[in-house]
Order: C-alpha cells, then structure tokens, then sequence
C-alpha cells in the first residue's frame, strides 16, 4: 500500500515541499497593467496599420483603374521636409533610448535631459508634419486630389494621432520628473515611452518606405 500511496502522489502537493519558493517567485518578470495594456495597444496598432499597408498595396498594383477619363492613382508631389521629419523621429526615439538607459542605471540628471529631448523631438515632428501637409495643399495635393494623397493624409494623420497619444503620457511624466521624483518612481513610465517611441519610428518607417513607391 505505501508503494502505491508513493507512486500517486503528486510532488508539487505533497506537504512540505513547494516547489516555486518565494526567491524564485521573486526572479520571475512580472508585468503591470500598464505593460500589458501596452502590448495589447502593440497587437491592435499592428493590425489597423497591417490593413492599411495591405490596402494600399493592392490599391496601387491596380491603379489602372479609372474613375471618368483620369486615373485615380497618380504619384503625389513629395515634399523634402518629410526626409528631415523621418530624422527628426529617429533622433526622438534614440533620446528616448538614453532616459530609457539612464533610468536603468540611477542616473536622474541623464533621464531628465533624455526625457525633454524625446518629447521635444516629437512636438517638432509632428510640427513637421503639420508643415508638409500645407505643402502639398500648396501644390494642388489636398486630401481629395487623388487616391495617393488621400492615403498620405490617412497615414500621417493616424500616425500622428498615436503620436500625440504618447505625448500625453511624456506630459505626465516629465511632471515627475521636473517636480522632483525619484528613478525609481518614474523608471517604467520611462522604459514604456521608449518602446512606445520605437515602436511608432518603426511604424512610421514602414508606411514611409511604402509611400515613397509612389513618389514623383
């Protein structure tokens, strides 16, 4: 009979024996709601821009089609400004990086200068953005001209939107910060914004590789 009772017994309920203790349980990564909220946002942003890539490809490989006696896809007037603002996003995200890595390190005064780039970078993007859109109205590009432009003004304006979304969080943050908080306190607000940063400079290329196909 022991010799059966041995062999049914479950290891990880027998008493006295437990099997996860507590410095294990304490290595095991664990994520916020914030961290999780955020990778759901990852999965669904992935998805809606995914789509709209898609969309557009097929959209362009069928420009044959025609609406009246015009084509309704035509290259679109492409503004130099969009090159500066690609790297204007790209430096934003690296300052990113450096409060991301400063915050992992204890170094507040390296954060703060970070965080201000970071958010600074992304006001003058998006400035930027703002900016090239007034040139292509200027150069009869608008909105409704053509399928093309209809799909850049789409692109950038959700881009945008996300972006904006992120700087609400950097608003929150650099509160922190500047009103005297420590690493500790604000150290994965920080880490979250970088990778929200990263992840928005990949989108952003990504629809930005797809739009110079039809550049002119």
């Amino acid at each position: 009979m022991s010799i059966l009772r041995r062999l049914s017994e479950k290891p990880w309920l027998a008493p006295g024996v437990d099997p996860l203790t507590e410095a294990d349980a304490e290595s095991l990564p664990s994520l916020s709601s914030a961290a999780v909220g955020l990778r759901v946002y990852f999965g669904v942003a992935t998805v809606m821009f995914l789509l709209i890539a898609v969309i557009f490809v097929m959209r362009m490989d069928g420009h044959g089609v025609s609406t009246g006696q015009q084509p309704d896809w035509k290259p679109m007037f492409w503004p130099p400004l969009l090159w500066f603002n690609t790297g204007v996003l790209m430096l934003s995200s690296a300052a990113w990086q450096w409060a991301r890595a400063a915050g992992y390190r204890g170094h507040m005064e390296s954060l703060r200068a970070g965080l201000i780039a970071g958010g600074v970078l992304a006001l003058v993007f998006l400035a930027g953005q703002l900016t090239v859109w007034r040139q292509l109205e200027a150069a009869g590009c608008g909105m409704t001209a053509t399928t093309m432009s209809a799909f850049f003004y789409l692109i950038t304006a959700l881009h945008g939107l996300h972006l904006l979304g992120g700087l609400a969080v950097w608003g929150r943050t650099s509160v922190k910060v500047l009103g005297g908080s420590e690493v500790a306190e604000v150290r994965q607000s920080v880490d979250l914004c970088a990778i929200y940063w990263h992840f928005l400079l990949l989108v952003w290329l990504v629809m930005f590789g797809l739009l110079l196909l039809n550049r002119r």
